[in-house]
């Protein structure tokens, strides 16, 4: 009997320290990937990106077909895959559509740019990260560059898309897919996280979360002292764990003032409804929206590349991607607790 109890130990032992070994190569290879993120390569994108020749991005004008071009070749060249096969990384959003969903204005036909890593072992299970791709053009002459807005959330998205596609190609990929989703239209009233939402590429039962990225480049007055935040919001709106999970993955890697001002239902802003997210919230999907707070160069000529923060930009592009990996990889499915139940009408 002595002998049973003990080899039983030793195996217990054994599975335990397997269990160790495992969490201790993931958080090894998360730091890793992380690390691929850098302020240089995140400023090599941006000063492209939100430059004069972009002439502001407004949906729809050539500024914009410019964008998603650049966003489409940077996807080639890093091997990263369209989900709908072949070199076809738009989504098209038609004009009629546009002409019906739009309050402010007539808009030519536009597009979503859409990227995929497929997962591992639960390919089924689809994690959204997305930014908008569009500005407000050119007023008067001049050129809104939208460099923090949101120019910062598009190279971030890109950095975080080539980090988890060499840890693909090194064979760490994500268990779960991922899906890059750049949004067209979301100065016109979130149109293209609509359009995707309402044609989605998968479908949104499937889809496990939302981490959309809307201005992380700067820092707002109320943070001039401490430099080292971002704003979350919507974090604890639909799931109790996904709110638990970031909490954990930001003390775990980043130690980066998570603040919740504006994720009080009260808070006059209301910039829950703002972004992108939004639209995947109204349809049970849990979200978290990375934020930055406005300046005085939101919506001005003055939000330009050189304002950037690039240090904090990384930051908070690394917290966004040790949140994914998390998500990514852990054993279960994230649960939707505070989801609302769609009842059934009968005519």
């Amino acid at each position: 009997m002595k002998k049973i109890v003990l080899f039983a130990s030793v195996l217990s032992f054994i599975a335990c320290g397997s269990s160790k070994n495992a969490i201790d190569e993931n958080i090894d290879q998360a730091v890793k990937y992380a690390s691929t993120i850098t302020a240089k390569d995140l400023g090599a994108h941006l000063f492209t990106y939100a430059s004069d020749d972009f002439e502001g991005r407004n949906t729809g004008e050539p500024g914009q077909k410019k964008a998603v071009e650049y966003l489409k070749d940077f996807y080639i060249a890093q091997g990263i895959k369209s989900p709908m096969g072949n070199n076809d990384y738009f989504q098209e959003v038609p004009e009629e559509w546009l002409a019906n969903n739009s309050r402010r204005g007539k808009l030519k036909a536009s597009e979503n740019v859409l990227a995929f890593i497929e997962g591992s072992e639960k390919p089924e299970e689809i994690i959204v990260i997305s930014a908008h791709l569009d500005h407000v053009g050119v007023n008067n002459g001049e050129i809104y560059n939208g460099a923090d807005d949101d120019g910062s959330g598009t190279v971030a998205l890109l950095e975080i898309a080539e980090a988890f596609k060499m840890a693909a190609d090194a064979g760490k990929g994500p268990k779960r897919s991922i899906l890059f989703l750049h949004v067209t239209g979301e100065e016109k009233g979130l149109l293209g996280s609509k359009y995707y939402t309402q044609n989605p590429t998968f479908p949104l039962a499937n889809t496990v979360c939302n981490l959309n990225i809307d201005m992380i480049g700067r820092i707002d007055a109320r943070h001039k002292e401490d430099p080292n935040y971002v704003y979350l919001i919507g974090s604890d709106k639909l799931s109790t764990e996904l709110h638990t999970l970031s909490e954990n993955i930001n003390k775990k890697y980043m130690n980066i003032n998570l603040d919740y001002k504006y994720n009080d239902e009260n808070d006059p802003n209301r910039f829950y409804y703002r972004s992108d997210h939004y639209n995947f919230a109204k349809n049970n999907v849990p979200i978290i929206f990375y934020f930055n707070g406005t300046h005085v160069d939101y919506h001005q000529p003055t939000d330009t590349p050189d304002k950037i923060n690039y240090e904090l930009l990384e930051n908070r592009a690394k917290l966004v991607f040790h949140t994914a990996w998390e998500i990514a990889n852990k054993e279960t499915r994230i649960i939707a607790d505070k989801a609302e139940v769609k009842k059934e009408t009968t005519r």
